[in-house]
């Protein structure tokens, strides 16, 4: 626990915001998650026990509150977390401006990369009478997290592990890199296209729509502006 040991609402906050995986709590938590599972689908290098931990002290500072029906626990930000949001979008954002594009390969996560994707996917821009199965196929990833699939049907995105049964609309084959920086705003779909990091199976005018169905992340404008100074 961080006790900086001074009356400055900045180290007192800092105790509540800043200790290691907080922020990322939270901004899952601003992204709409309200279940442990799927809290911990965002940081998924976070010990179980960890978050646990992480969600009861946020709980007791008054930022998160805890909900209970039956079996269910759901936690959801008070106004208090509500405040947090334009601190955790300028984190965001000034990271996209200055800290730099190369990741490093342990930074680079298949699971947190589709997540991102299936939760800021463009529904509205998905047709509504049809559903969309996108499959997901990375070739440097180890087996486990090699495959995924973007189920979209009724306004909803929904992601899966396993084949759900469903006829494919597409198939992206790409290299974990390659589709993160197209997600970041650091690479663009054409470039990844030609180079061959990146390919895209399926009827031509689904391929056509893939990226304004798929989006980027919320930072990537920011990133996208300062890569083109």
């Amino acid at each position: 626990m961080i006790d900086y040991g001074q009356f400055c609402t900045v180290a007192r906050g800092a105790e509540i915001f800043g200790e290691r995986w907080t922020p990322l709590v939270v901004r899952e938590l601003l992204c709409g998650s309200t279940r442990f599972n799927d809290i911990h689908r965002g940081v998924p290098r976070m010990s179980t026990t960890l978050l646990a931990q992480r969600l009861r002290k946020l709980e007791e500072a008054g930022v998160v509150q805890r909900t209970q029906a039956g079996a269910v626990r759901e936690y959801r930000l008070t106004q208090a977390g509500e405040e947090l949001r334009p601190i955790v979008l300028q984190i965001g954002h000034w990271g996209a401006s200055w800290i730099g594009s190369r990741l490093r390969n342990d930074q680079l996560d298949a699971g947190f990369l589709m997540w991102d994707i299936r939760r800021f996917a463009r529904v509205d821009q998905f047709p509504s009478g049809r559903r969309v199965v996108i499959r997901f196929h990375f070739r440097d990833e180890r087996d486990r997290e090699r495959r995924w699939w973007l189920v979209v049907e009724h306004g909803e995105a929904d992601l899966c592990r396993d084949d759900p049964g469903h006829e494919l609309t597409l198939t992206v084959e790409s290299t974990v890199r390659a589709l993160t920086e197209v997600w970041t705003g650091d690479s663009d779909p054409g470039t990844e296209l030609s180079t061959g990091r990146i390919r895209v199976i399926g009827a031509e005018c689904d391929t056509l729509k893939l990226w304004r169905w798929l989006g980027q992340s919320v930072f990537a404008p920011t990133r996208i502006t300062t890569v083109g100074k």
